[in-house]
């Protein structure tokens, strides 16, 4: 019927009824329907530690700074060193970077690690356990070591740490340059580590008698000894006065023992020590010449490290190999042959010698960087597969009969040696050592896959003590199911640093902070892929008002009495935190 203020001509007709349709219910024409459906983030999977980023990206885009804190607490104790020297693998996997850049995730992780200290936070965890009676020992003070003294204590363990060194922090206090890790940062960390009530043994060295007996004292071991031995480079002359090893050459810079260098300094190698070796040694006054058998490409060493390494009057010698040292009146003459690249592996060069093709060059010092191996041999995990042996994905378990176990973690058994595998490999051989306490052997390999992050290897302590994490669809959100129309584009935060002459007057932190309105800004880019951060465009795009708010912690839910499966909340939801499934899957709508 055509309403009469209404002209036949101005409007088309539309049917129009004054009464109320919840008789009408939609939802039985349904044969889909949809459901929240929280997802994992690429970059989540790709963090060693298994950080749960999207989320911590989020809280920050919200200004809500000491949340996204607590949030990387759960799962990383040491967010402020990790915001400076680990190597982002997360930012690789972003979904961003199809789309224009990745997000910096580093810097808002520096960001948020240095508010919480600026405004001396105390986090709230919240999901501790219980005391437990028994007491776990851990051995090395490293970034596996506190790892694993930090999630042992969250799940109710005594802790003693027992380092060689007379201060905790292993490679981070000792082998890291300050002008990448300054040490109050460590010091920050580890204080909060000890806040826990872990206790420090330092000035301990390791005995192998000294390890036998600790078994009678702990229900289990973890050894997180590193790698500090030196790889021979086997060439004549090694051992002649002027030739050191890099390691102890940093740790002295560390210790501010060093004298000021002059003239030309080899440092054989192609990793991260080699790189830090070369920095320090411009910043002392030296010319140094890096000296690598493969191709730059090919380098160990992260890239970024390599490339300012370069901007600071660093040399780069590809493809030369040291065959001998000798001495010379003016220090050493290291003799190099040339190498050539016959394949490539897995994208590295194999080489092989020039024969005849060499050059020299006079070095004041030679550094030795070639890699570095466990200390002593029986620091290693067992190379023999026995029924007592577990071997996971970056810790290998030995549990005896007598209800003991030892956990060998960090770079003694993750397949990757970085900052943030040596966190992972700690959180992993702590939950392996409470599922073999609490439930036995044969309860670790399953309950350790059941927190993996997506398809692992990290695994997350918030979802082995059942948080809200451990409701996430392991499946990982790919760049094509992200709805990018919601998004424009925006450049990545640059991070602001010294200039490469401010660098070189001393070992003061590259890296400088970013305000809190630039970290906001930089997460505000994150996708948060597979998460709700409560958009609302489920409801608003529902054409049968399916979609009603309530109290819960989503906030919302689907009445399917109305709900027709049309998939239209699904395919507007920028994030992909919903799904559209069969009606006999069931689902959680």
């Amino acid at each position: 019927m055509e309403h009469p203020s209404i002209s036949s001509t101005s409007v088309p007709f539309i049917p129009r009824s004054n009464t109320t349709t919840e008789s009408n219910k939609t939802g039985s024409w349904r044969f889909l329907q949809p459901r929240y459906d929280e997802k994992t983030a690429p970059c989540s999977a790709a963090c060693p530690a298994g950080e749960d980023i999207a989320r911590v990206q989020m809280l920050v885009a919200q200004g809500l700074f000491k949340e996204a804190w607590e949030t990387i607490l759960q799962e990383n104790p040491l967010p402020g060193v990790c915001g400076r020297v680990c190597f982002h693998p997360c930012e690789t996997r972003c979904n961003r970077g199809p789309f224009d850049e990745p997000i910096a995730i580093h810097t808002v992780e520096r960001f948020v690690a240095d508010t919480a200290l600026r405004y001396g936070l105390h986090p709230e965890l919240g999901n501790s356990k219980s005391v437990q009676k028994e007491k776990v020992a851990v051995v090395g003070a490293g970034p596996s070591g506190l790892a694993a003294a930090y999630f042992l204590a969250r799940l109710g363990y005594t802790c003693d740490v027992f380092e060689a060194r007379s201060e905790p922090g292993g490679l981070l206090r000792w082998g890291i340059p300050p002008y990448r890790l300054p040490v109050s940062v460590v010091d920050r960390e580890v204080d909060g580590i000890r806040s826990l009530g872990v206790r420090f043994h330092c000035g301990q060295r390791l005995s192998q008698d000294f390890l036998k007996a600790l078994p009678k004292r702990y229900a289990a071991v973890f050894l997180g000894c590193g790698h500090y031995g030196n790889i021979s480079a086997g060439i004549p002359g090694e051992d002649l006065p002027g030739v050191e090893q890099g390691l102890p050459f940093l740790e002295s810079v560390r210790s501010g023992s060093v004298p000021s260098l002059e003239g030309t300094v080899a440092v054989i190698g192609g990793g991260n020590t080699a790189v830090d070796v070369s920095r320090c040694a411009v910043r002392l006054g030296a010319r140094p010449i890096m000296v690598y058998r493969r191709r730059r490409q090919d380098m160990p060493a992260f890239g970024h490290e390599v490339d300012m390494a370069l901007e600071e009057g660093v040399e780069l010698m590809e493809l030369w190999a040291p065959r001998e040292i000798s001495p010379h009146p003016q220090g050493l003459l290291l003799t190099l042959e040339q190498m050539e690249v016959v394949s490539e592996e897995e994208g590295r060069a194999v080489v092989r010698p020039l024969r005849g093709r060499t050059t020299t060059i006079v070095a004041a010092k030679i550094f030795m960087a070639l890699g570095n191996t466990a200390e002593e041999p029986w620091l290693n995990p067992p190379t023999k597969d026995t029924s007592e042996v577990l071997r996971l994905a970056n810790t290998v378990l030995v549990c005896h009969a007598d209800g003991t176990a030892v956990a060998y973690g960090g770079d003694l058994a993750a397949q990757n040696k970085s900052v943030a595998h040596a966190i992972g490999s700690g959180k992993e051989a702590a939950i392996a050592l409470d599922v073999f306490l609490r439930n036995g052997r044969n309860a670790v390999a399953d309950r350790l896959a059941r927190c993996r992050v997506g398809p692992g290897p990290s695994v997350s302590m918030e979802m082995y003590l059942e948080g809200e994490r451990c409701r996430r669809n392991p499946h990982v959100v790919t760049f094509e199911e992200i709805n990018t129309d919601y998004f424009l584009y925006s450049p990545r935060l640059v991070q602001p640093r010294l200039l490469k002459e401010e660098r070189l007057q001393g070992f003061g932190e590259i890296d400088l902070k970013v305000s809190a309105a630039l970290a906001i800004r930089e997460a505000e880019r994150c996708f948060n892929c597979g998460l709700c951060n409560q958009c609302d465009n489920c409801r608003l795009y529902c054409p049968d008002l399916a979609v009603c708010k309530d109290t819960s912690a989503q906030g919302r839910h689907i009445n399917l009495d109305y709900c027709k499966g049309c998939g239209v909340c699904v395919v507007e939801c920028p994030r992909n935190a919903m799904s559209l499934v069969e009606n006999e899957t069931g689902g959680r709508p």
